[in-house]
């Protein structure tokens, strides 16, 4: 038995966890605040919120963690409902994505954690922990790219496994593009944007020859599958979150990337990586009505070269990590033979 902790914000980490899911042959229990996906196989435990305490007391536990409050009744109950999972289950290995305080909780209770990074600026107390505690720290990205999007060599590279980003789309055919009108698909994401309705409008004005599409967000529309659509583009303007880049990496197109405010400059800094690797057109702010044309005619000459980002293979890679750590974990537990 394999547990897999869900964060709730945005849907890129449970997007990432059915993916790997997908590929490990154990059982595979969820644990989250998120409703459980129609696809999932294995159980589900559905988590209480940690933060709908209102007034939150000494959260970082004089800087050691991240989300700690004293009294909090949530954080509280739902540390009771992992301990109590892991007390039934005993499971054998648990991939936390992401948090520091299960990633310690799973470590005291003797399970061996296999942990998801992210990147930006994390040198933190709370990160140092929690990355120190993991037995094996997951990368979806390439190596290659590794110290710039961490900031810096990190202590514990002797464990981290560079996948390679992967997402749902894996494997799955390209459509070719149909018809010769200029096509733009703008990306929002749902862990929260600064990106206005008034923006696209100006955007889109300004672009008249260009056909634009907005998928999520309060002016756009949900699309359970979008493939087609992110094929069908000339140019897809994304946020710089890691899933929804991995899923322009697997159309294999053109892409400008507009990063949203999220905490350790997590986005800022995977857009200002991929921007200076020419994999895309990284810009700083959401560009004014002007500037558009320029823009999406420079990221339609450059091609959609994705290829370092995403092999294709990442979920795999992740998943055969995870399933060896718990193999090492049931085999290191086993009783002693009795001597003969």
């Amino acid at each position: 038995m394999i547990g897999y902790y869900v964060h709730h914000v945005g849907l890129g980490h449970l997007q990432q966890a059915r993916c790997i899911a997908a590929h490990i042959s154990d059982d595979v229990t969820g644990l989250s605040s998120l409703a459980r996906p129609v696809d999932w196989l294995g159980d589900w435990i559905q988590l209480p919120r940690d933060d709908a305490d209102g007034r939150a007391v000494d959260p970082t536990a004089h800087g050691q963690l991240h989300w700690a409050p004293l009294g909090g009744r949530g954080l509280r109950t739902r540390m009771a409902a992992i301990a109590a999972w892991v007390h039934r289950a005993g499971p054998a290995a648990l991939v936390v994505d992401v948090s520091v305080e299960v990633t310690a909780l799973a470590r005291l209770l003797g399970i061996p954690v296999a942990s998801m990074i992210l990147p930006g600026t994390r040198h933190d107390a709370a990160h140092r922990l929690g990355w120190s505690l993991a037995d094996v720290l997951l990368a979806p990205w390439p190596l290659d790219l590794s110290t710039d999007l961490l900031g810096g060599a990190q202590t514990w590279a002797a464990k981290m496994l560079h996948v390679g980003a992967f997402s749902r789309f894996d494997g799955r055919r390209r459509t070719a593009k149909g018809g010769d009108t200029r096509s733009v698909v703008v990306l929002r994401g749902c862990g929260g944007s600064s990106l206005g309705d008034q923006d696209l409008r100006e955007a889109e004005a300004a672009t008249r020859a260009w056909r634009w599409t907005v998928l999520g967000g309060p002016a756009g529309r949900w699309v359970d599958d979008p493939w087609e659509i992110l094929c069908s583009a000339d140019v897809i303007v994304t946020h710089g979150g890691l899933n929804a880049l991995a899923e322009v990496a697997a159309a294999r197109r053109p892409a400008i990337v507009v990063p949203e405010p999220r905490p350790h400059d997590e986005q800022v800094t995977t857009a200002r990586v991929l921007g200076s690797a020419g994999l895309v057109i990284a810009v700083t702010r959401w560009p004014a009505a002007r500037e558009w044309p320029a823009l999406l005619a420079e990221a339609r000459r450059s091609g959609g070269n994705w290829t370092t980002w995403s092999s294709g293979h990442g979920a795999q890679r992740a998943a055969d990590a995870i399933e060896s750590l718990a193999a090492r974990h049931e085999r290191a537990c086993l009783p002693c033979a009795s001597p003969s």
